[in-house]
């Protein structure tokens, strides 16, 4: 009894040291264990901790962009980022902070093709990209998503052969197939884009050879065939397919934008109107051989002028572009010269301002559908006196669309001088009189000479030239009612077409095109041609421009278009207006080019030194 009570306590203690063990064994491993989850938690936090300061380091320019793109040499980067990468060579170069500007109008819309306004295509420029671009010093085209292309003999084909390593700012890569979607996409009548399409209705056909080589094909020659096609706006074809089978949901979207630039919306899809302010970020995945220079673009909507010069006062945006009334004391201002620099020029390829005559109106012509009118009307529009009291000088007259610098204009053409007594002789032919004595021409049925101008509210400028112009016009027995309204609104009227006169202006290329504004094919729905003027002769100038490449026979067709419209008055030219820009002193590396001030040009080339950076995300 004894040795079976032994054998059992010993076989009892056996087990319980065994156990003992195991668990001491377990604790042991699991102490282990944590250590080295403890050793990888604390490598891990040191890398990020050294991500962070790299980030810090490279955001704030600590570092160098050349430190952070492919190439480091001139020589190494496609041309078009060769003015960029010098710019990263200055002592002070820095990247990081952002770029603040403002616009004086709420945007209906950005986006692309749906839009029509300057604004939009202001920030359309950052995110969306071309095959080719300009010099901005020599004005030739250079590479940016093609790296090379070729023109055929008879100038009908062209083939691009595309970077193999471009990417939209989402990741996706960037093919040959994203261009023909493009085209393809505009060319789709369901989507609201007809002033593209009504340029690119010269192309045949758009098709890919292959991954990276994409070939344009002309119906016939067209003068600006390598400009139309390199200039293309890419894109995504992953993204905006889908709007094929819902093209009313593009056509009444306000921020669809996606592309392969160096900003990108923090949300492609989100962005409304009603969110004010327009933000772009730097796009982390930008392909170019420079990086983006600024960590954000900010566009600030300030509509009243004196609000606009506040804020730059405050140093809340980087520039104010002056109007003439206050340029010369600003100039005397010691706190604005203190932190600014002042630019004053005329841009190479500045628009103009107009007066627009609506000739048709709700499917009937208007009293402006005569020309003789229309002379008239420009006879009493005394353009000197607008540019010397409205202006104090800091503009010159438009006779044309066409820039007196231009090849395109025939020196013979001088601006109309004012002449009260031959624009009422014009109008007393048509059959308007003084019938009652109440100092207002009427037509024959005793209808009074009255008409709306429409014009953008928040431009100061333009309400005193239009206050003017109602004095002017009330001489001669005109009525014009000034008709002020929110830009959104402007642009709706534009599209139906449903307005009196109205005054704005265009922007202006290096050659102009004049088939999207005068050819009698685009005085359609929400074509460009709204004043709705036709005139064949000027029809088949125009086309005849368009398709003959040799510049020295094109030119004088251009001049006799130019006579035609002269005569026509569709418009009444206004001016084209000087630059009188304050710029924040933080910005550095601004230079003037052949396309003007370098500010904002893409790839960017301005920047903040990092001592005088203030916005560190």
């Amino acid at each position: 009894m004894q040795n079976n009570s032994t054998n059992r306590n010993w076989i009892t203690y056996s087990l319980l040291s065994f156990l003992i063990i195991l668990v001491f064994l377990a604790m042991f491993q699991i102490d282990r264990q944590w250590l080295k989850l403890t050793e990888m938690q604390n490598a891990m936090s040191e890398q990020a901790k050294d991500m962070r300061e790299l980030r810090s380091a490279i955001t704030s320019g600590a570092l160098s962009v050349a430190a952070t793109t492919k190439p480091q040499t001139t020589e190494e980067v496609a041309p078009a980022f060769k003015r960029a990468l010098a710019a990263t060579k200055l002592p002070d170069f820095a990247q990081g902070d952002w770029s603040v500007d403002s616009f004086s109008t709420n945007l209906k819309t950005i986006t692309p093709l749906v839009s029509s306004d300057a604004y939009a295509s202001n920030v359309q420029g950052f995110v969306l990209e071309s095959l080719i671009a300009r010099n901005p010093d020599t004005l030739e085209w250079e590479g940016l998503i093609a790296k090379n292309w070729t023109v055929s003999e008879d100038g009908l084909v062209i083939k691009f052969q595309l970077r193999d390593d471009v990417h939209f700012s989402d990741g996706a890569p960037l093919t040959a197939e994203d261009v023909v979607f493009t085209f393809g996409f505009i060319m789709t009548d369901a989507i609201q884009a007809p002033r593209e399409r009504a340029y690119l209705a010269k192309i045949k056909d758009v098709k890919a050879n292959g991954k990276y080589e994409v070939v344009f094909t002309y119906k016939e020659p067209y003068f600006e065939a390598l400009s139309l096609a390199g200039g293309l706006s890419i894109l995504p074809k992953h993204f905006y397919a889908d709007y094929l089978k819902t093209p009313q949901k593009f056509n009444e979207s306000k921020g669809l934008l996606l592309g392969s630039g160096p900003y990108k919306l923090l949300d492609a899809k989100t962005w409304t109107p009603d969110k004010g302010n327009v933000e772009l970020v730097r796009n982390e995945r930008y392909w170019g051989d420079v990086q983006p220079t600024y960590n954000r673009i900010l566009w600030k909507i300030i509509q009243n002028d004196s609000a606009r010069l506040t804020t730059f006062r405050n140093g809340d945006i980087d520039n104010y572009s002056a109007r003439p009334v206050e340029y010369q004391e600003l100039k005397k201002d010691a706190q604005i010269i203190s932190k600014s620099q002042n630019f004053e020029y005329m841009p190479p390829v500045v628009g103009y301002s107009y007066i627009g005559w609506n000739q048709i109106r709700a499917g009937k012509p208007t009293r402006f559908a005569d020309k003789r009118v229309r002379q008239a009307m420009t006879l009493l529009t005394d353009v000197g006196r607008i540019i010397k009291d409205v202006m104090l000088g800091y503009a010159e007259p438009a006779v044309s669309p066409f820039s007196e610098t231009s090849k395109q204009h025939d020196v013979a053409l001088k601006p109309y001088n004012v002449d009260l007594d031959k624009a009422k002789a014009l109008l007393k032919e048509v059959g308007y009189e003084d019938r009652n004595g109440d100092g207002v021409l009427e037509d024959k049925a005793g209808q009074p000479f009255e008409f709306k101008l429409t014009y953008f509210q928040a431009n100061e400028d333009t309400k005193r030239m239009v206050l003017l112009l109602k004095d002017l016009y009330a001489r001669a027995g005109v009525k014009m009612i000034p008709t002020p309204q929110e830009w959104p609104v402007m642009l709706e009227n534009i599209d139906k077409k449903d307005f009196d006169a109205i005054t704005i202006g265009w922007t202006s290329g290096i050659e102009t095109d004049l088939f999207q504004i005068f050819h009698s094919t685009q005085a359609v729905s929400k074509g460009d041609n709204y004043v709705g003027y036709k005139n064949p002769e000027l029809d088949k100038l125009i086309d005849e421009a368009r398709r003959t490449v040799d510049e020295g026979k094109r030119m004088p067709m251009w001049q006799q278009a130019e006579k035609i419209i002269y005569e026509d008055q569709p418009y009444t030219f206004l001016m084209r207006r000087k630059s009188l820009l304050f710029v924040d002193k933080r910005i550095h590396n601004l230079q003037m080019t052949k396309l003007g001030l370098n500010l904002g040009l893409l790839p960017l080339e301005n920047y903040v030194p990092l001592a005088q950076q203030k916005y560190t995300q």
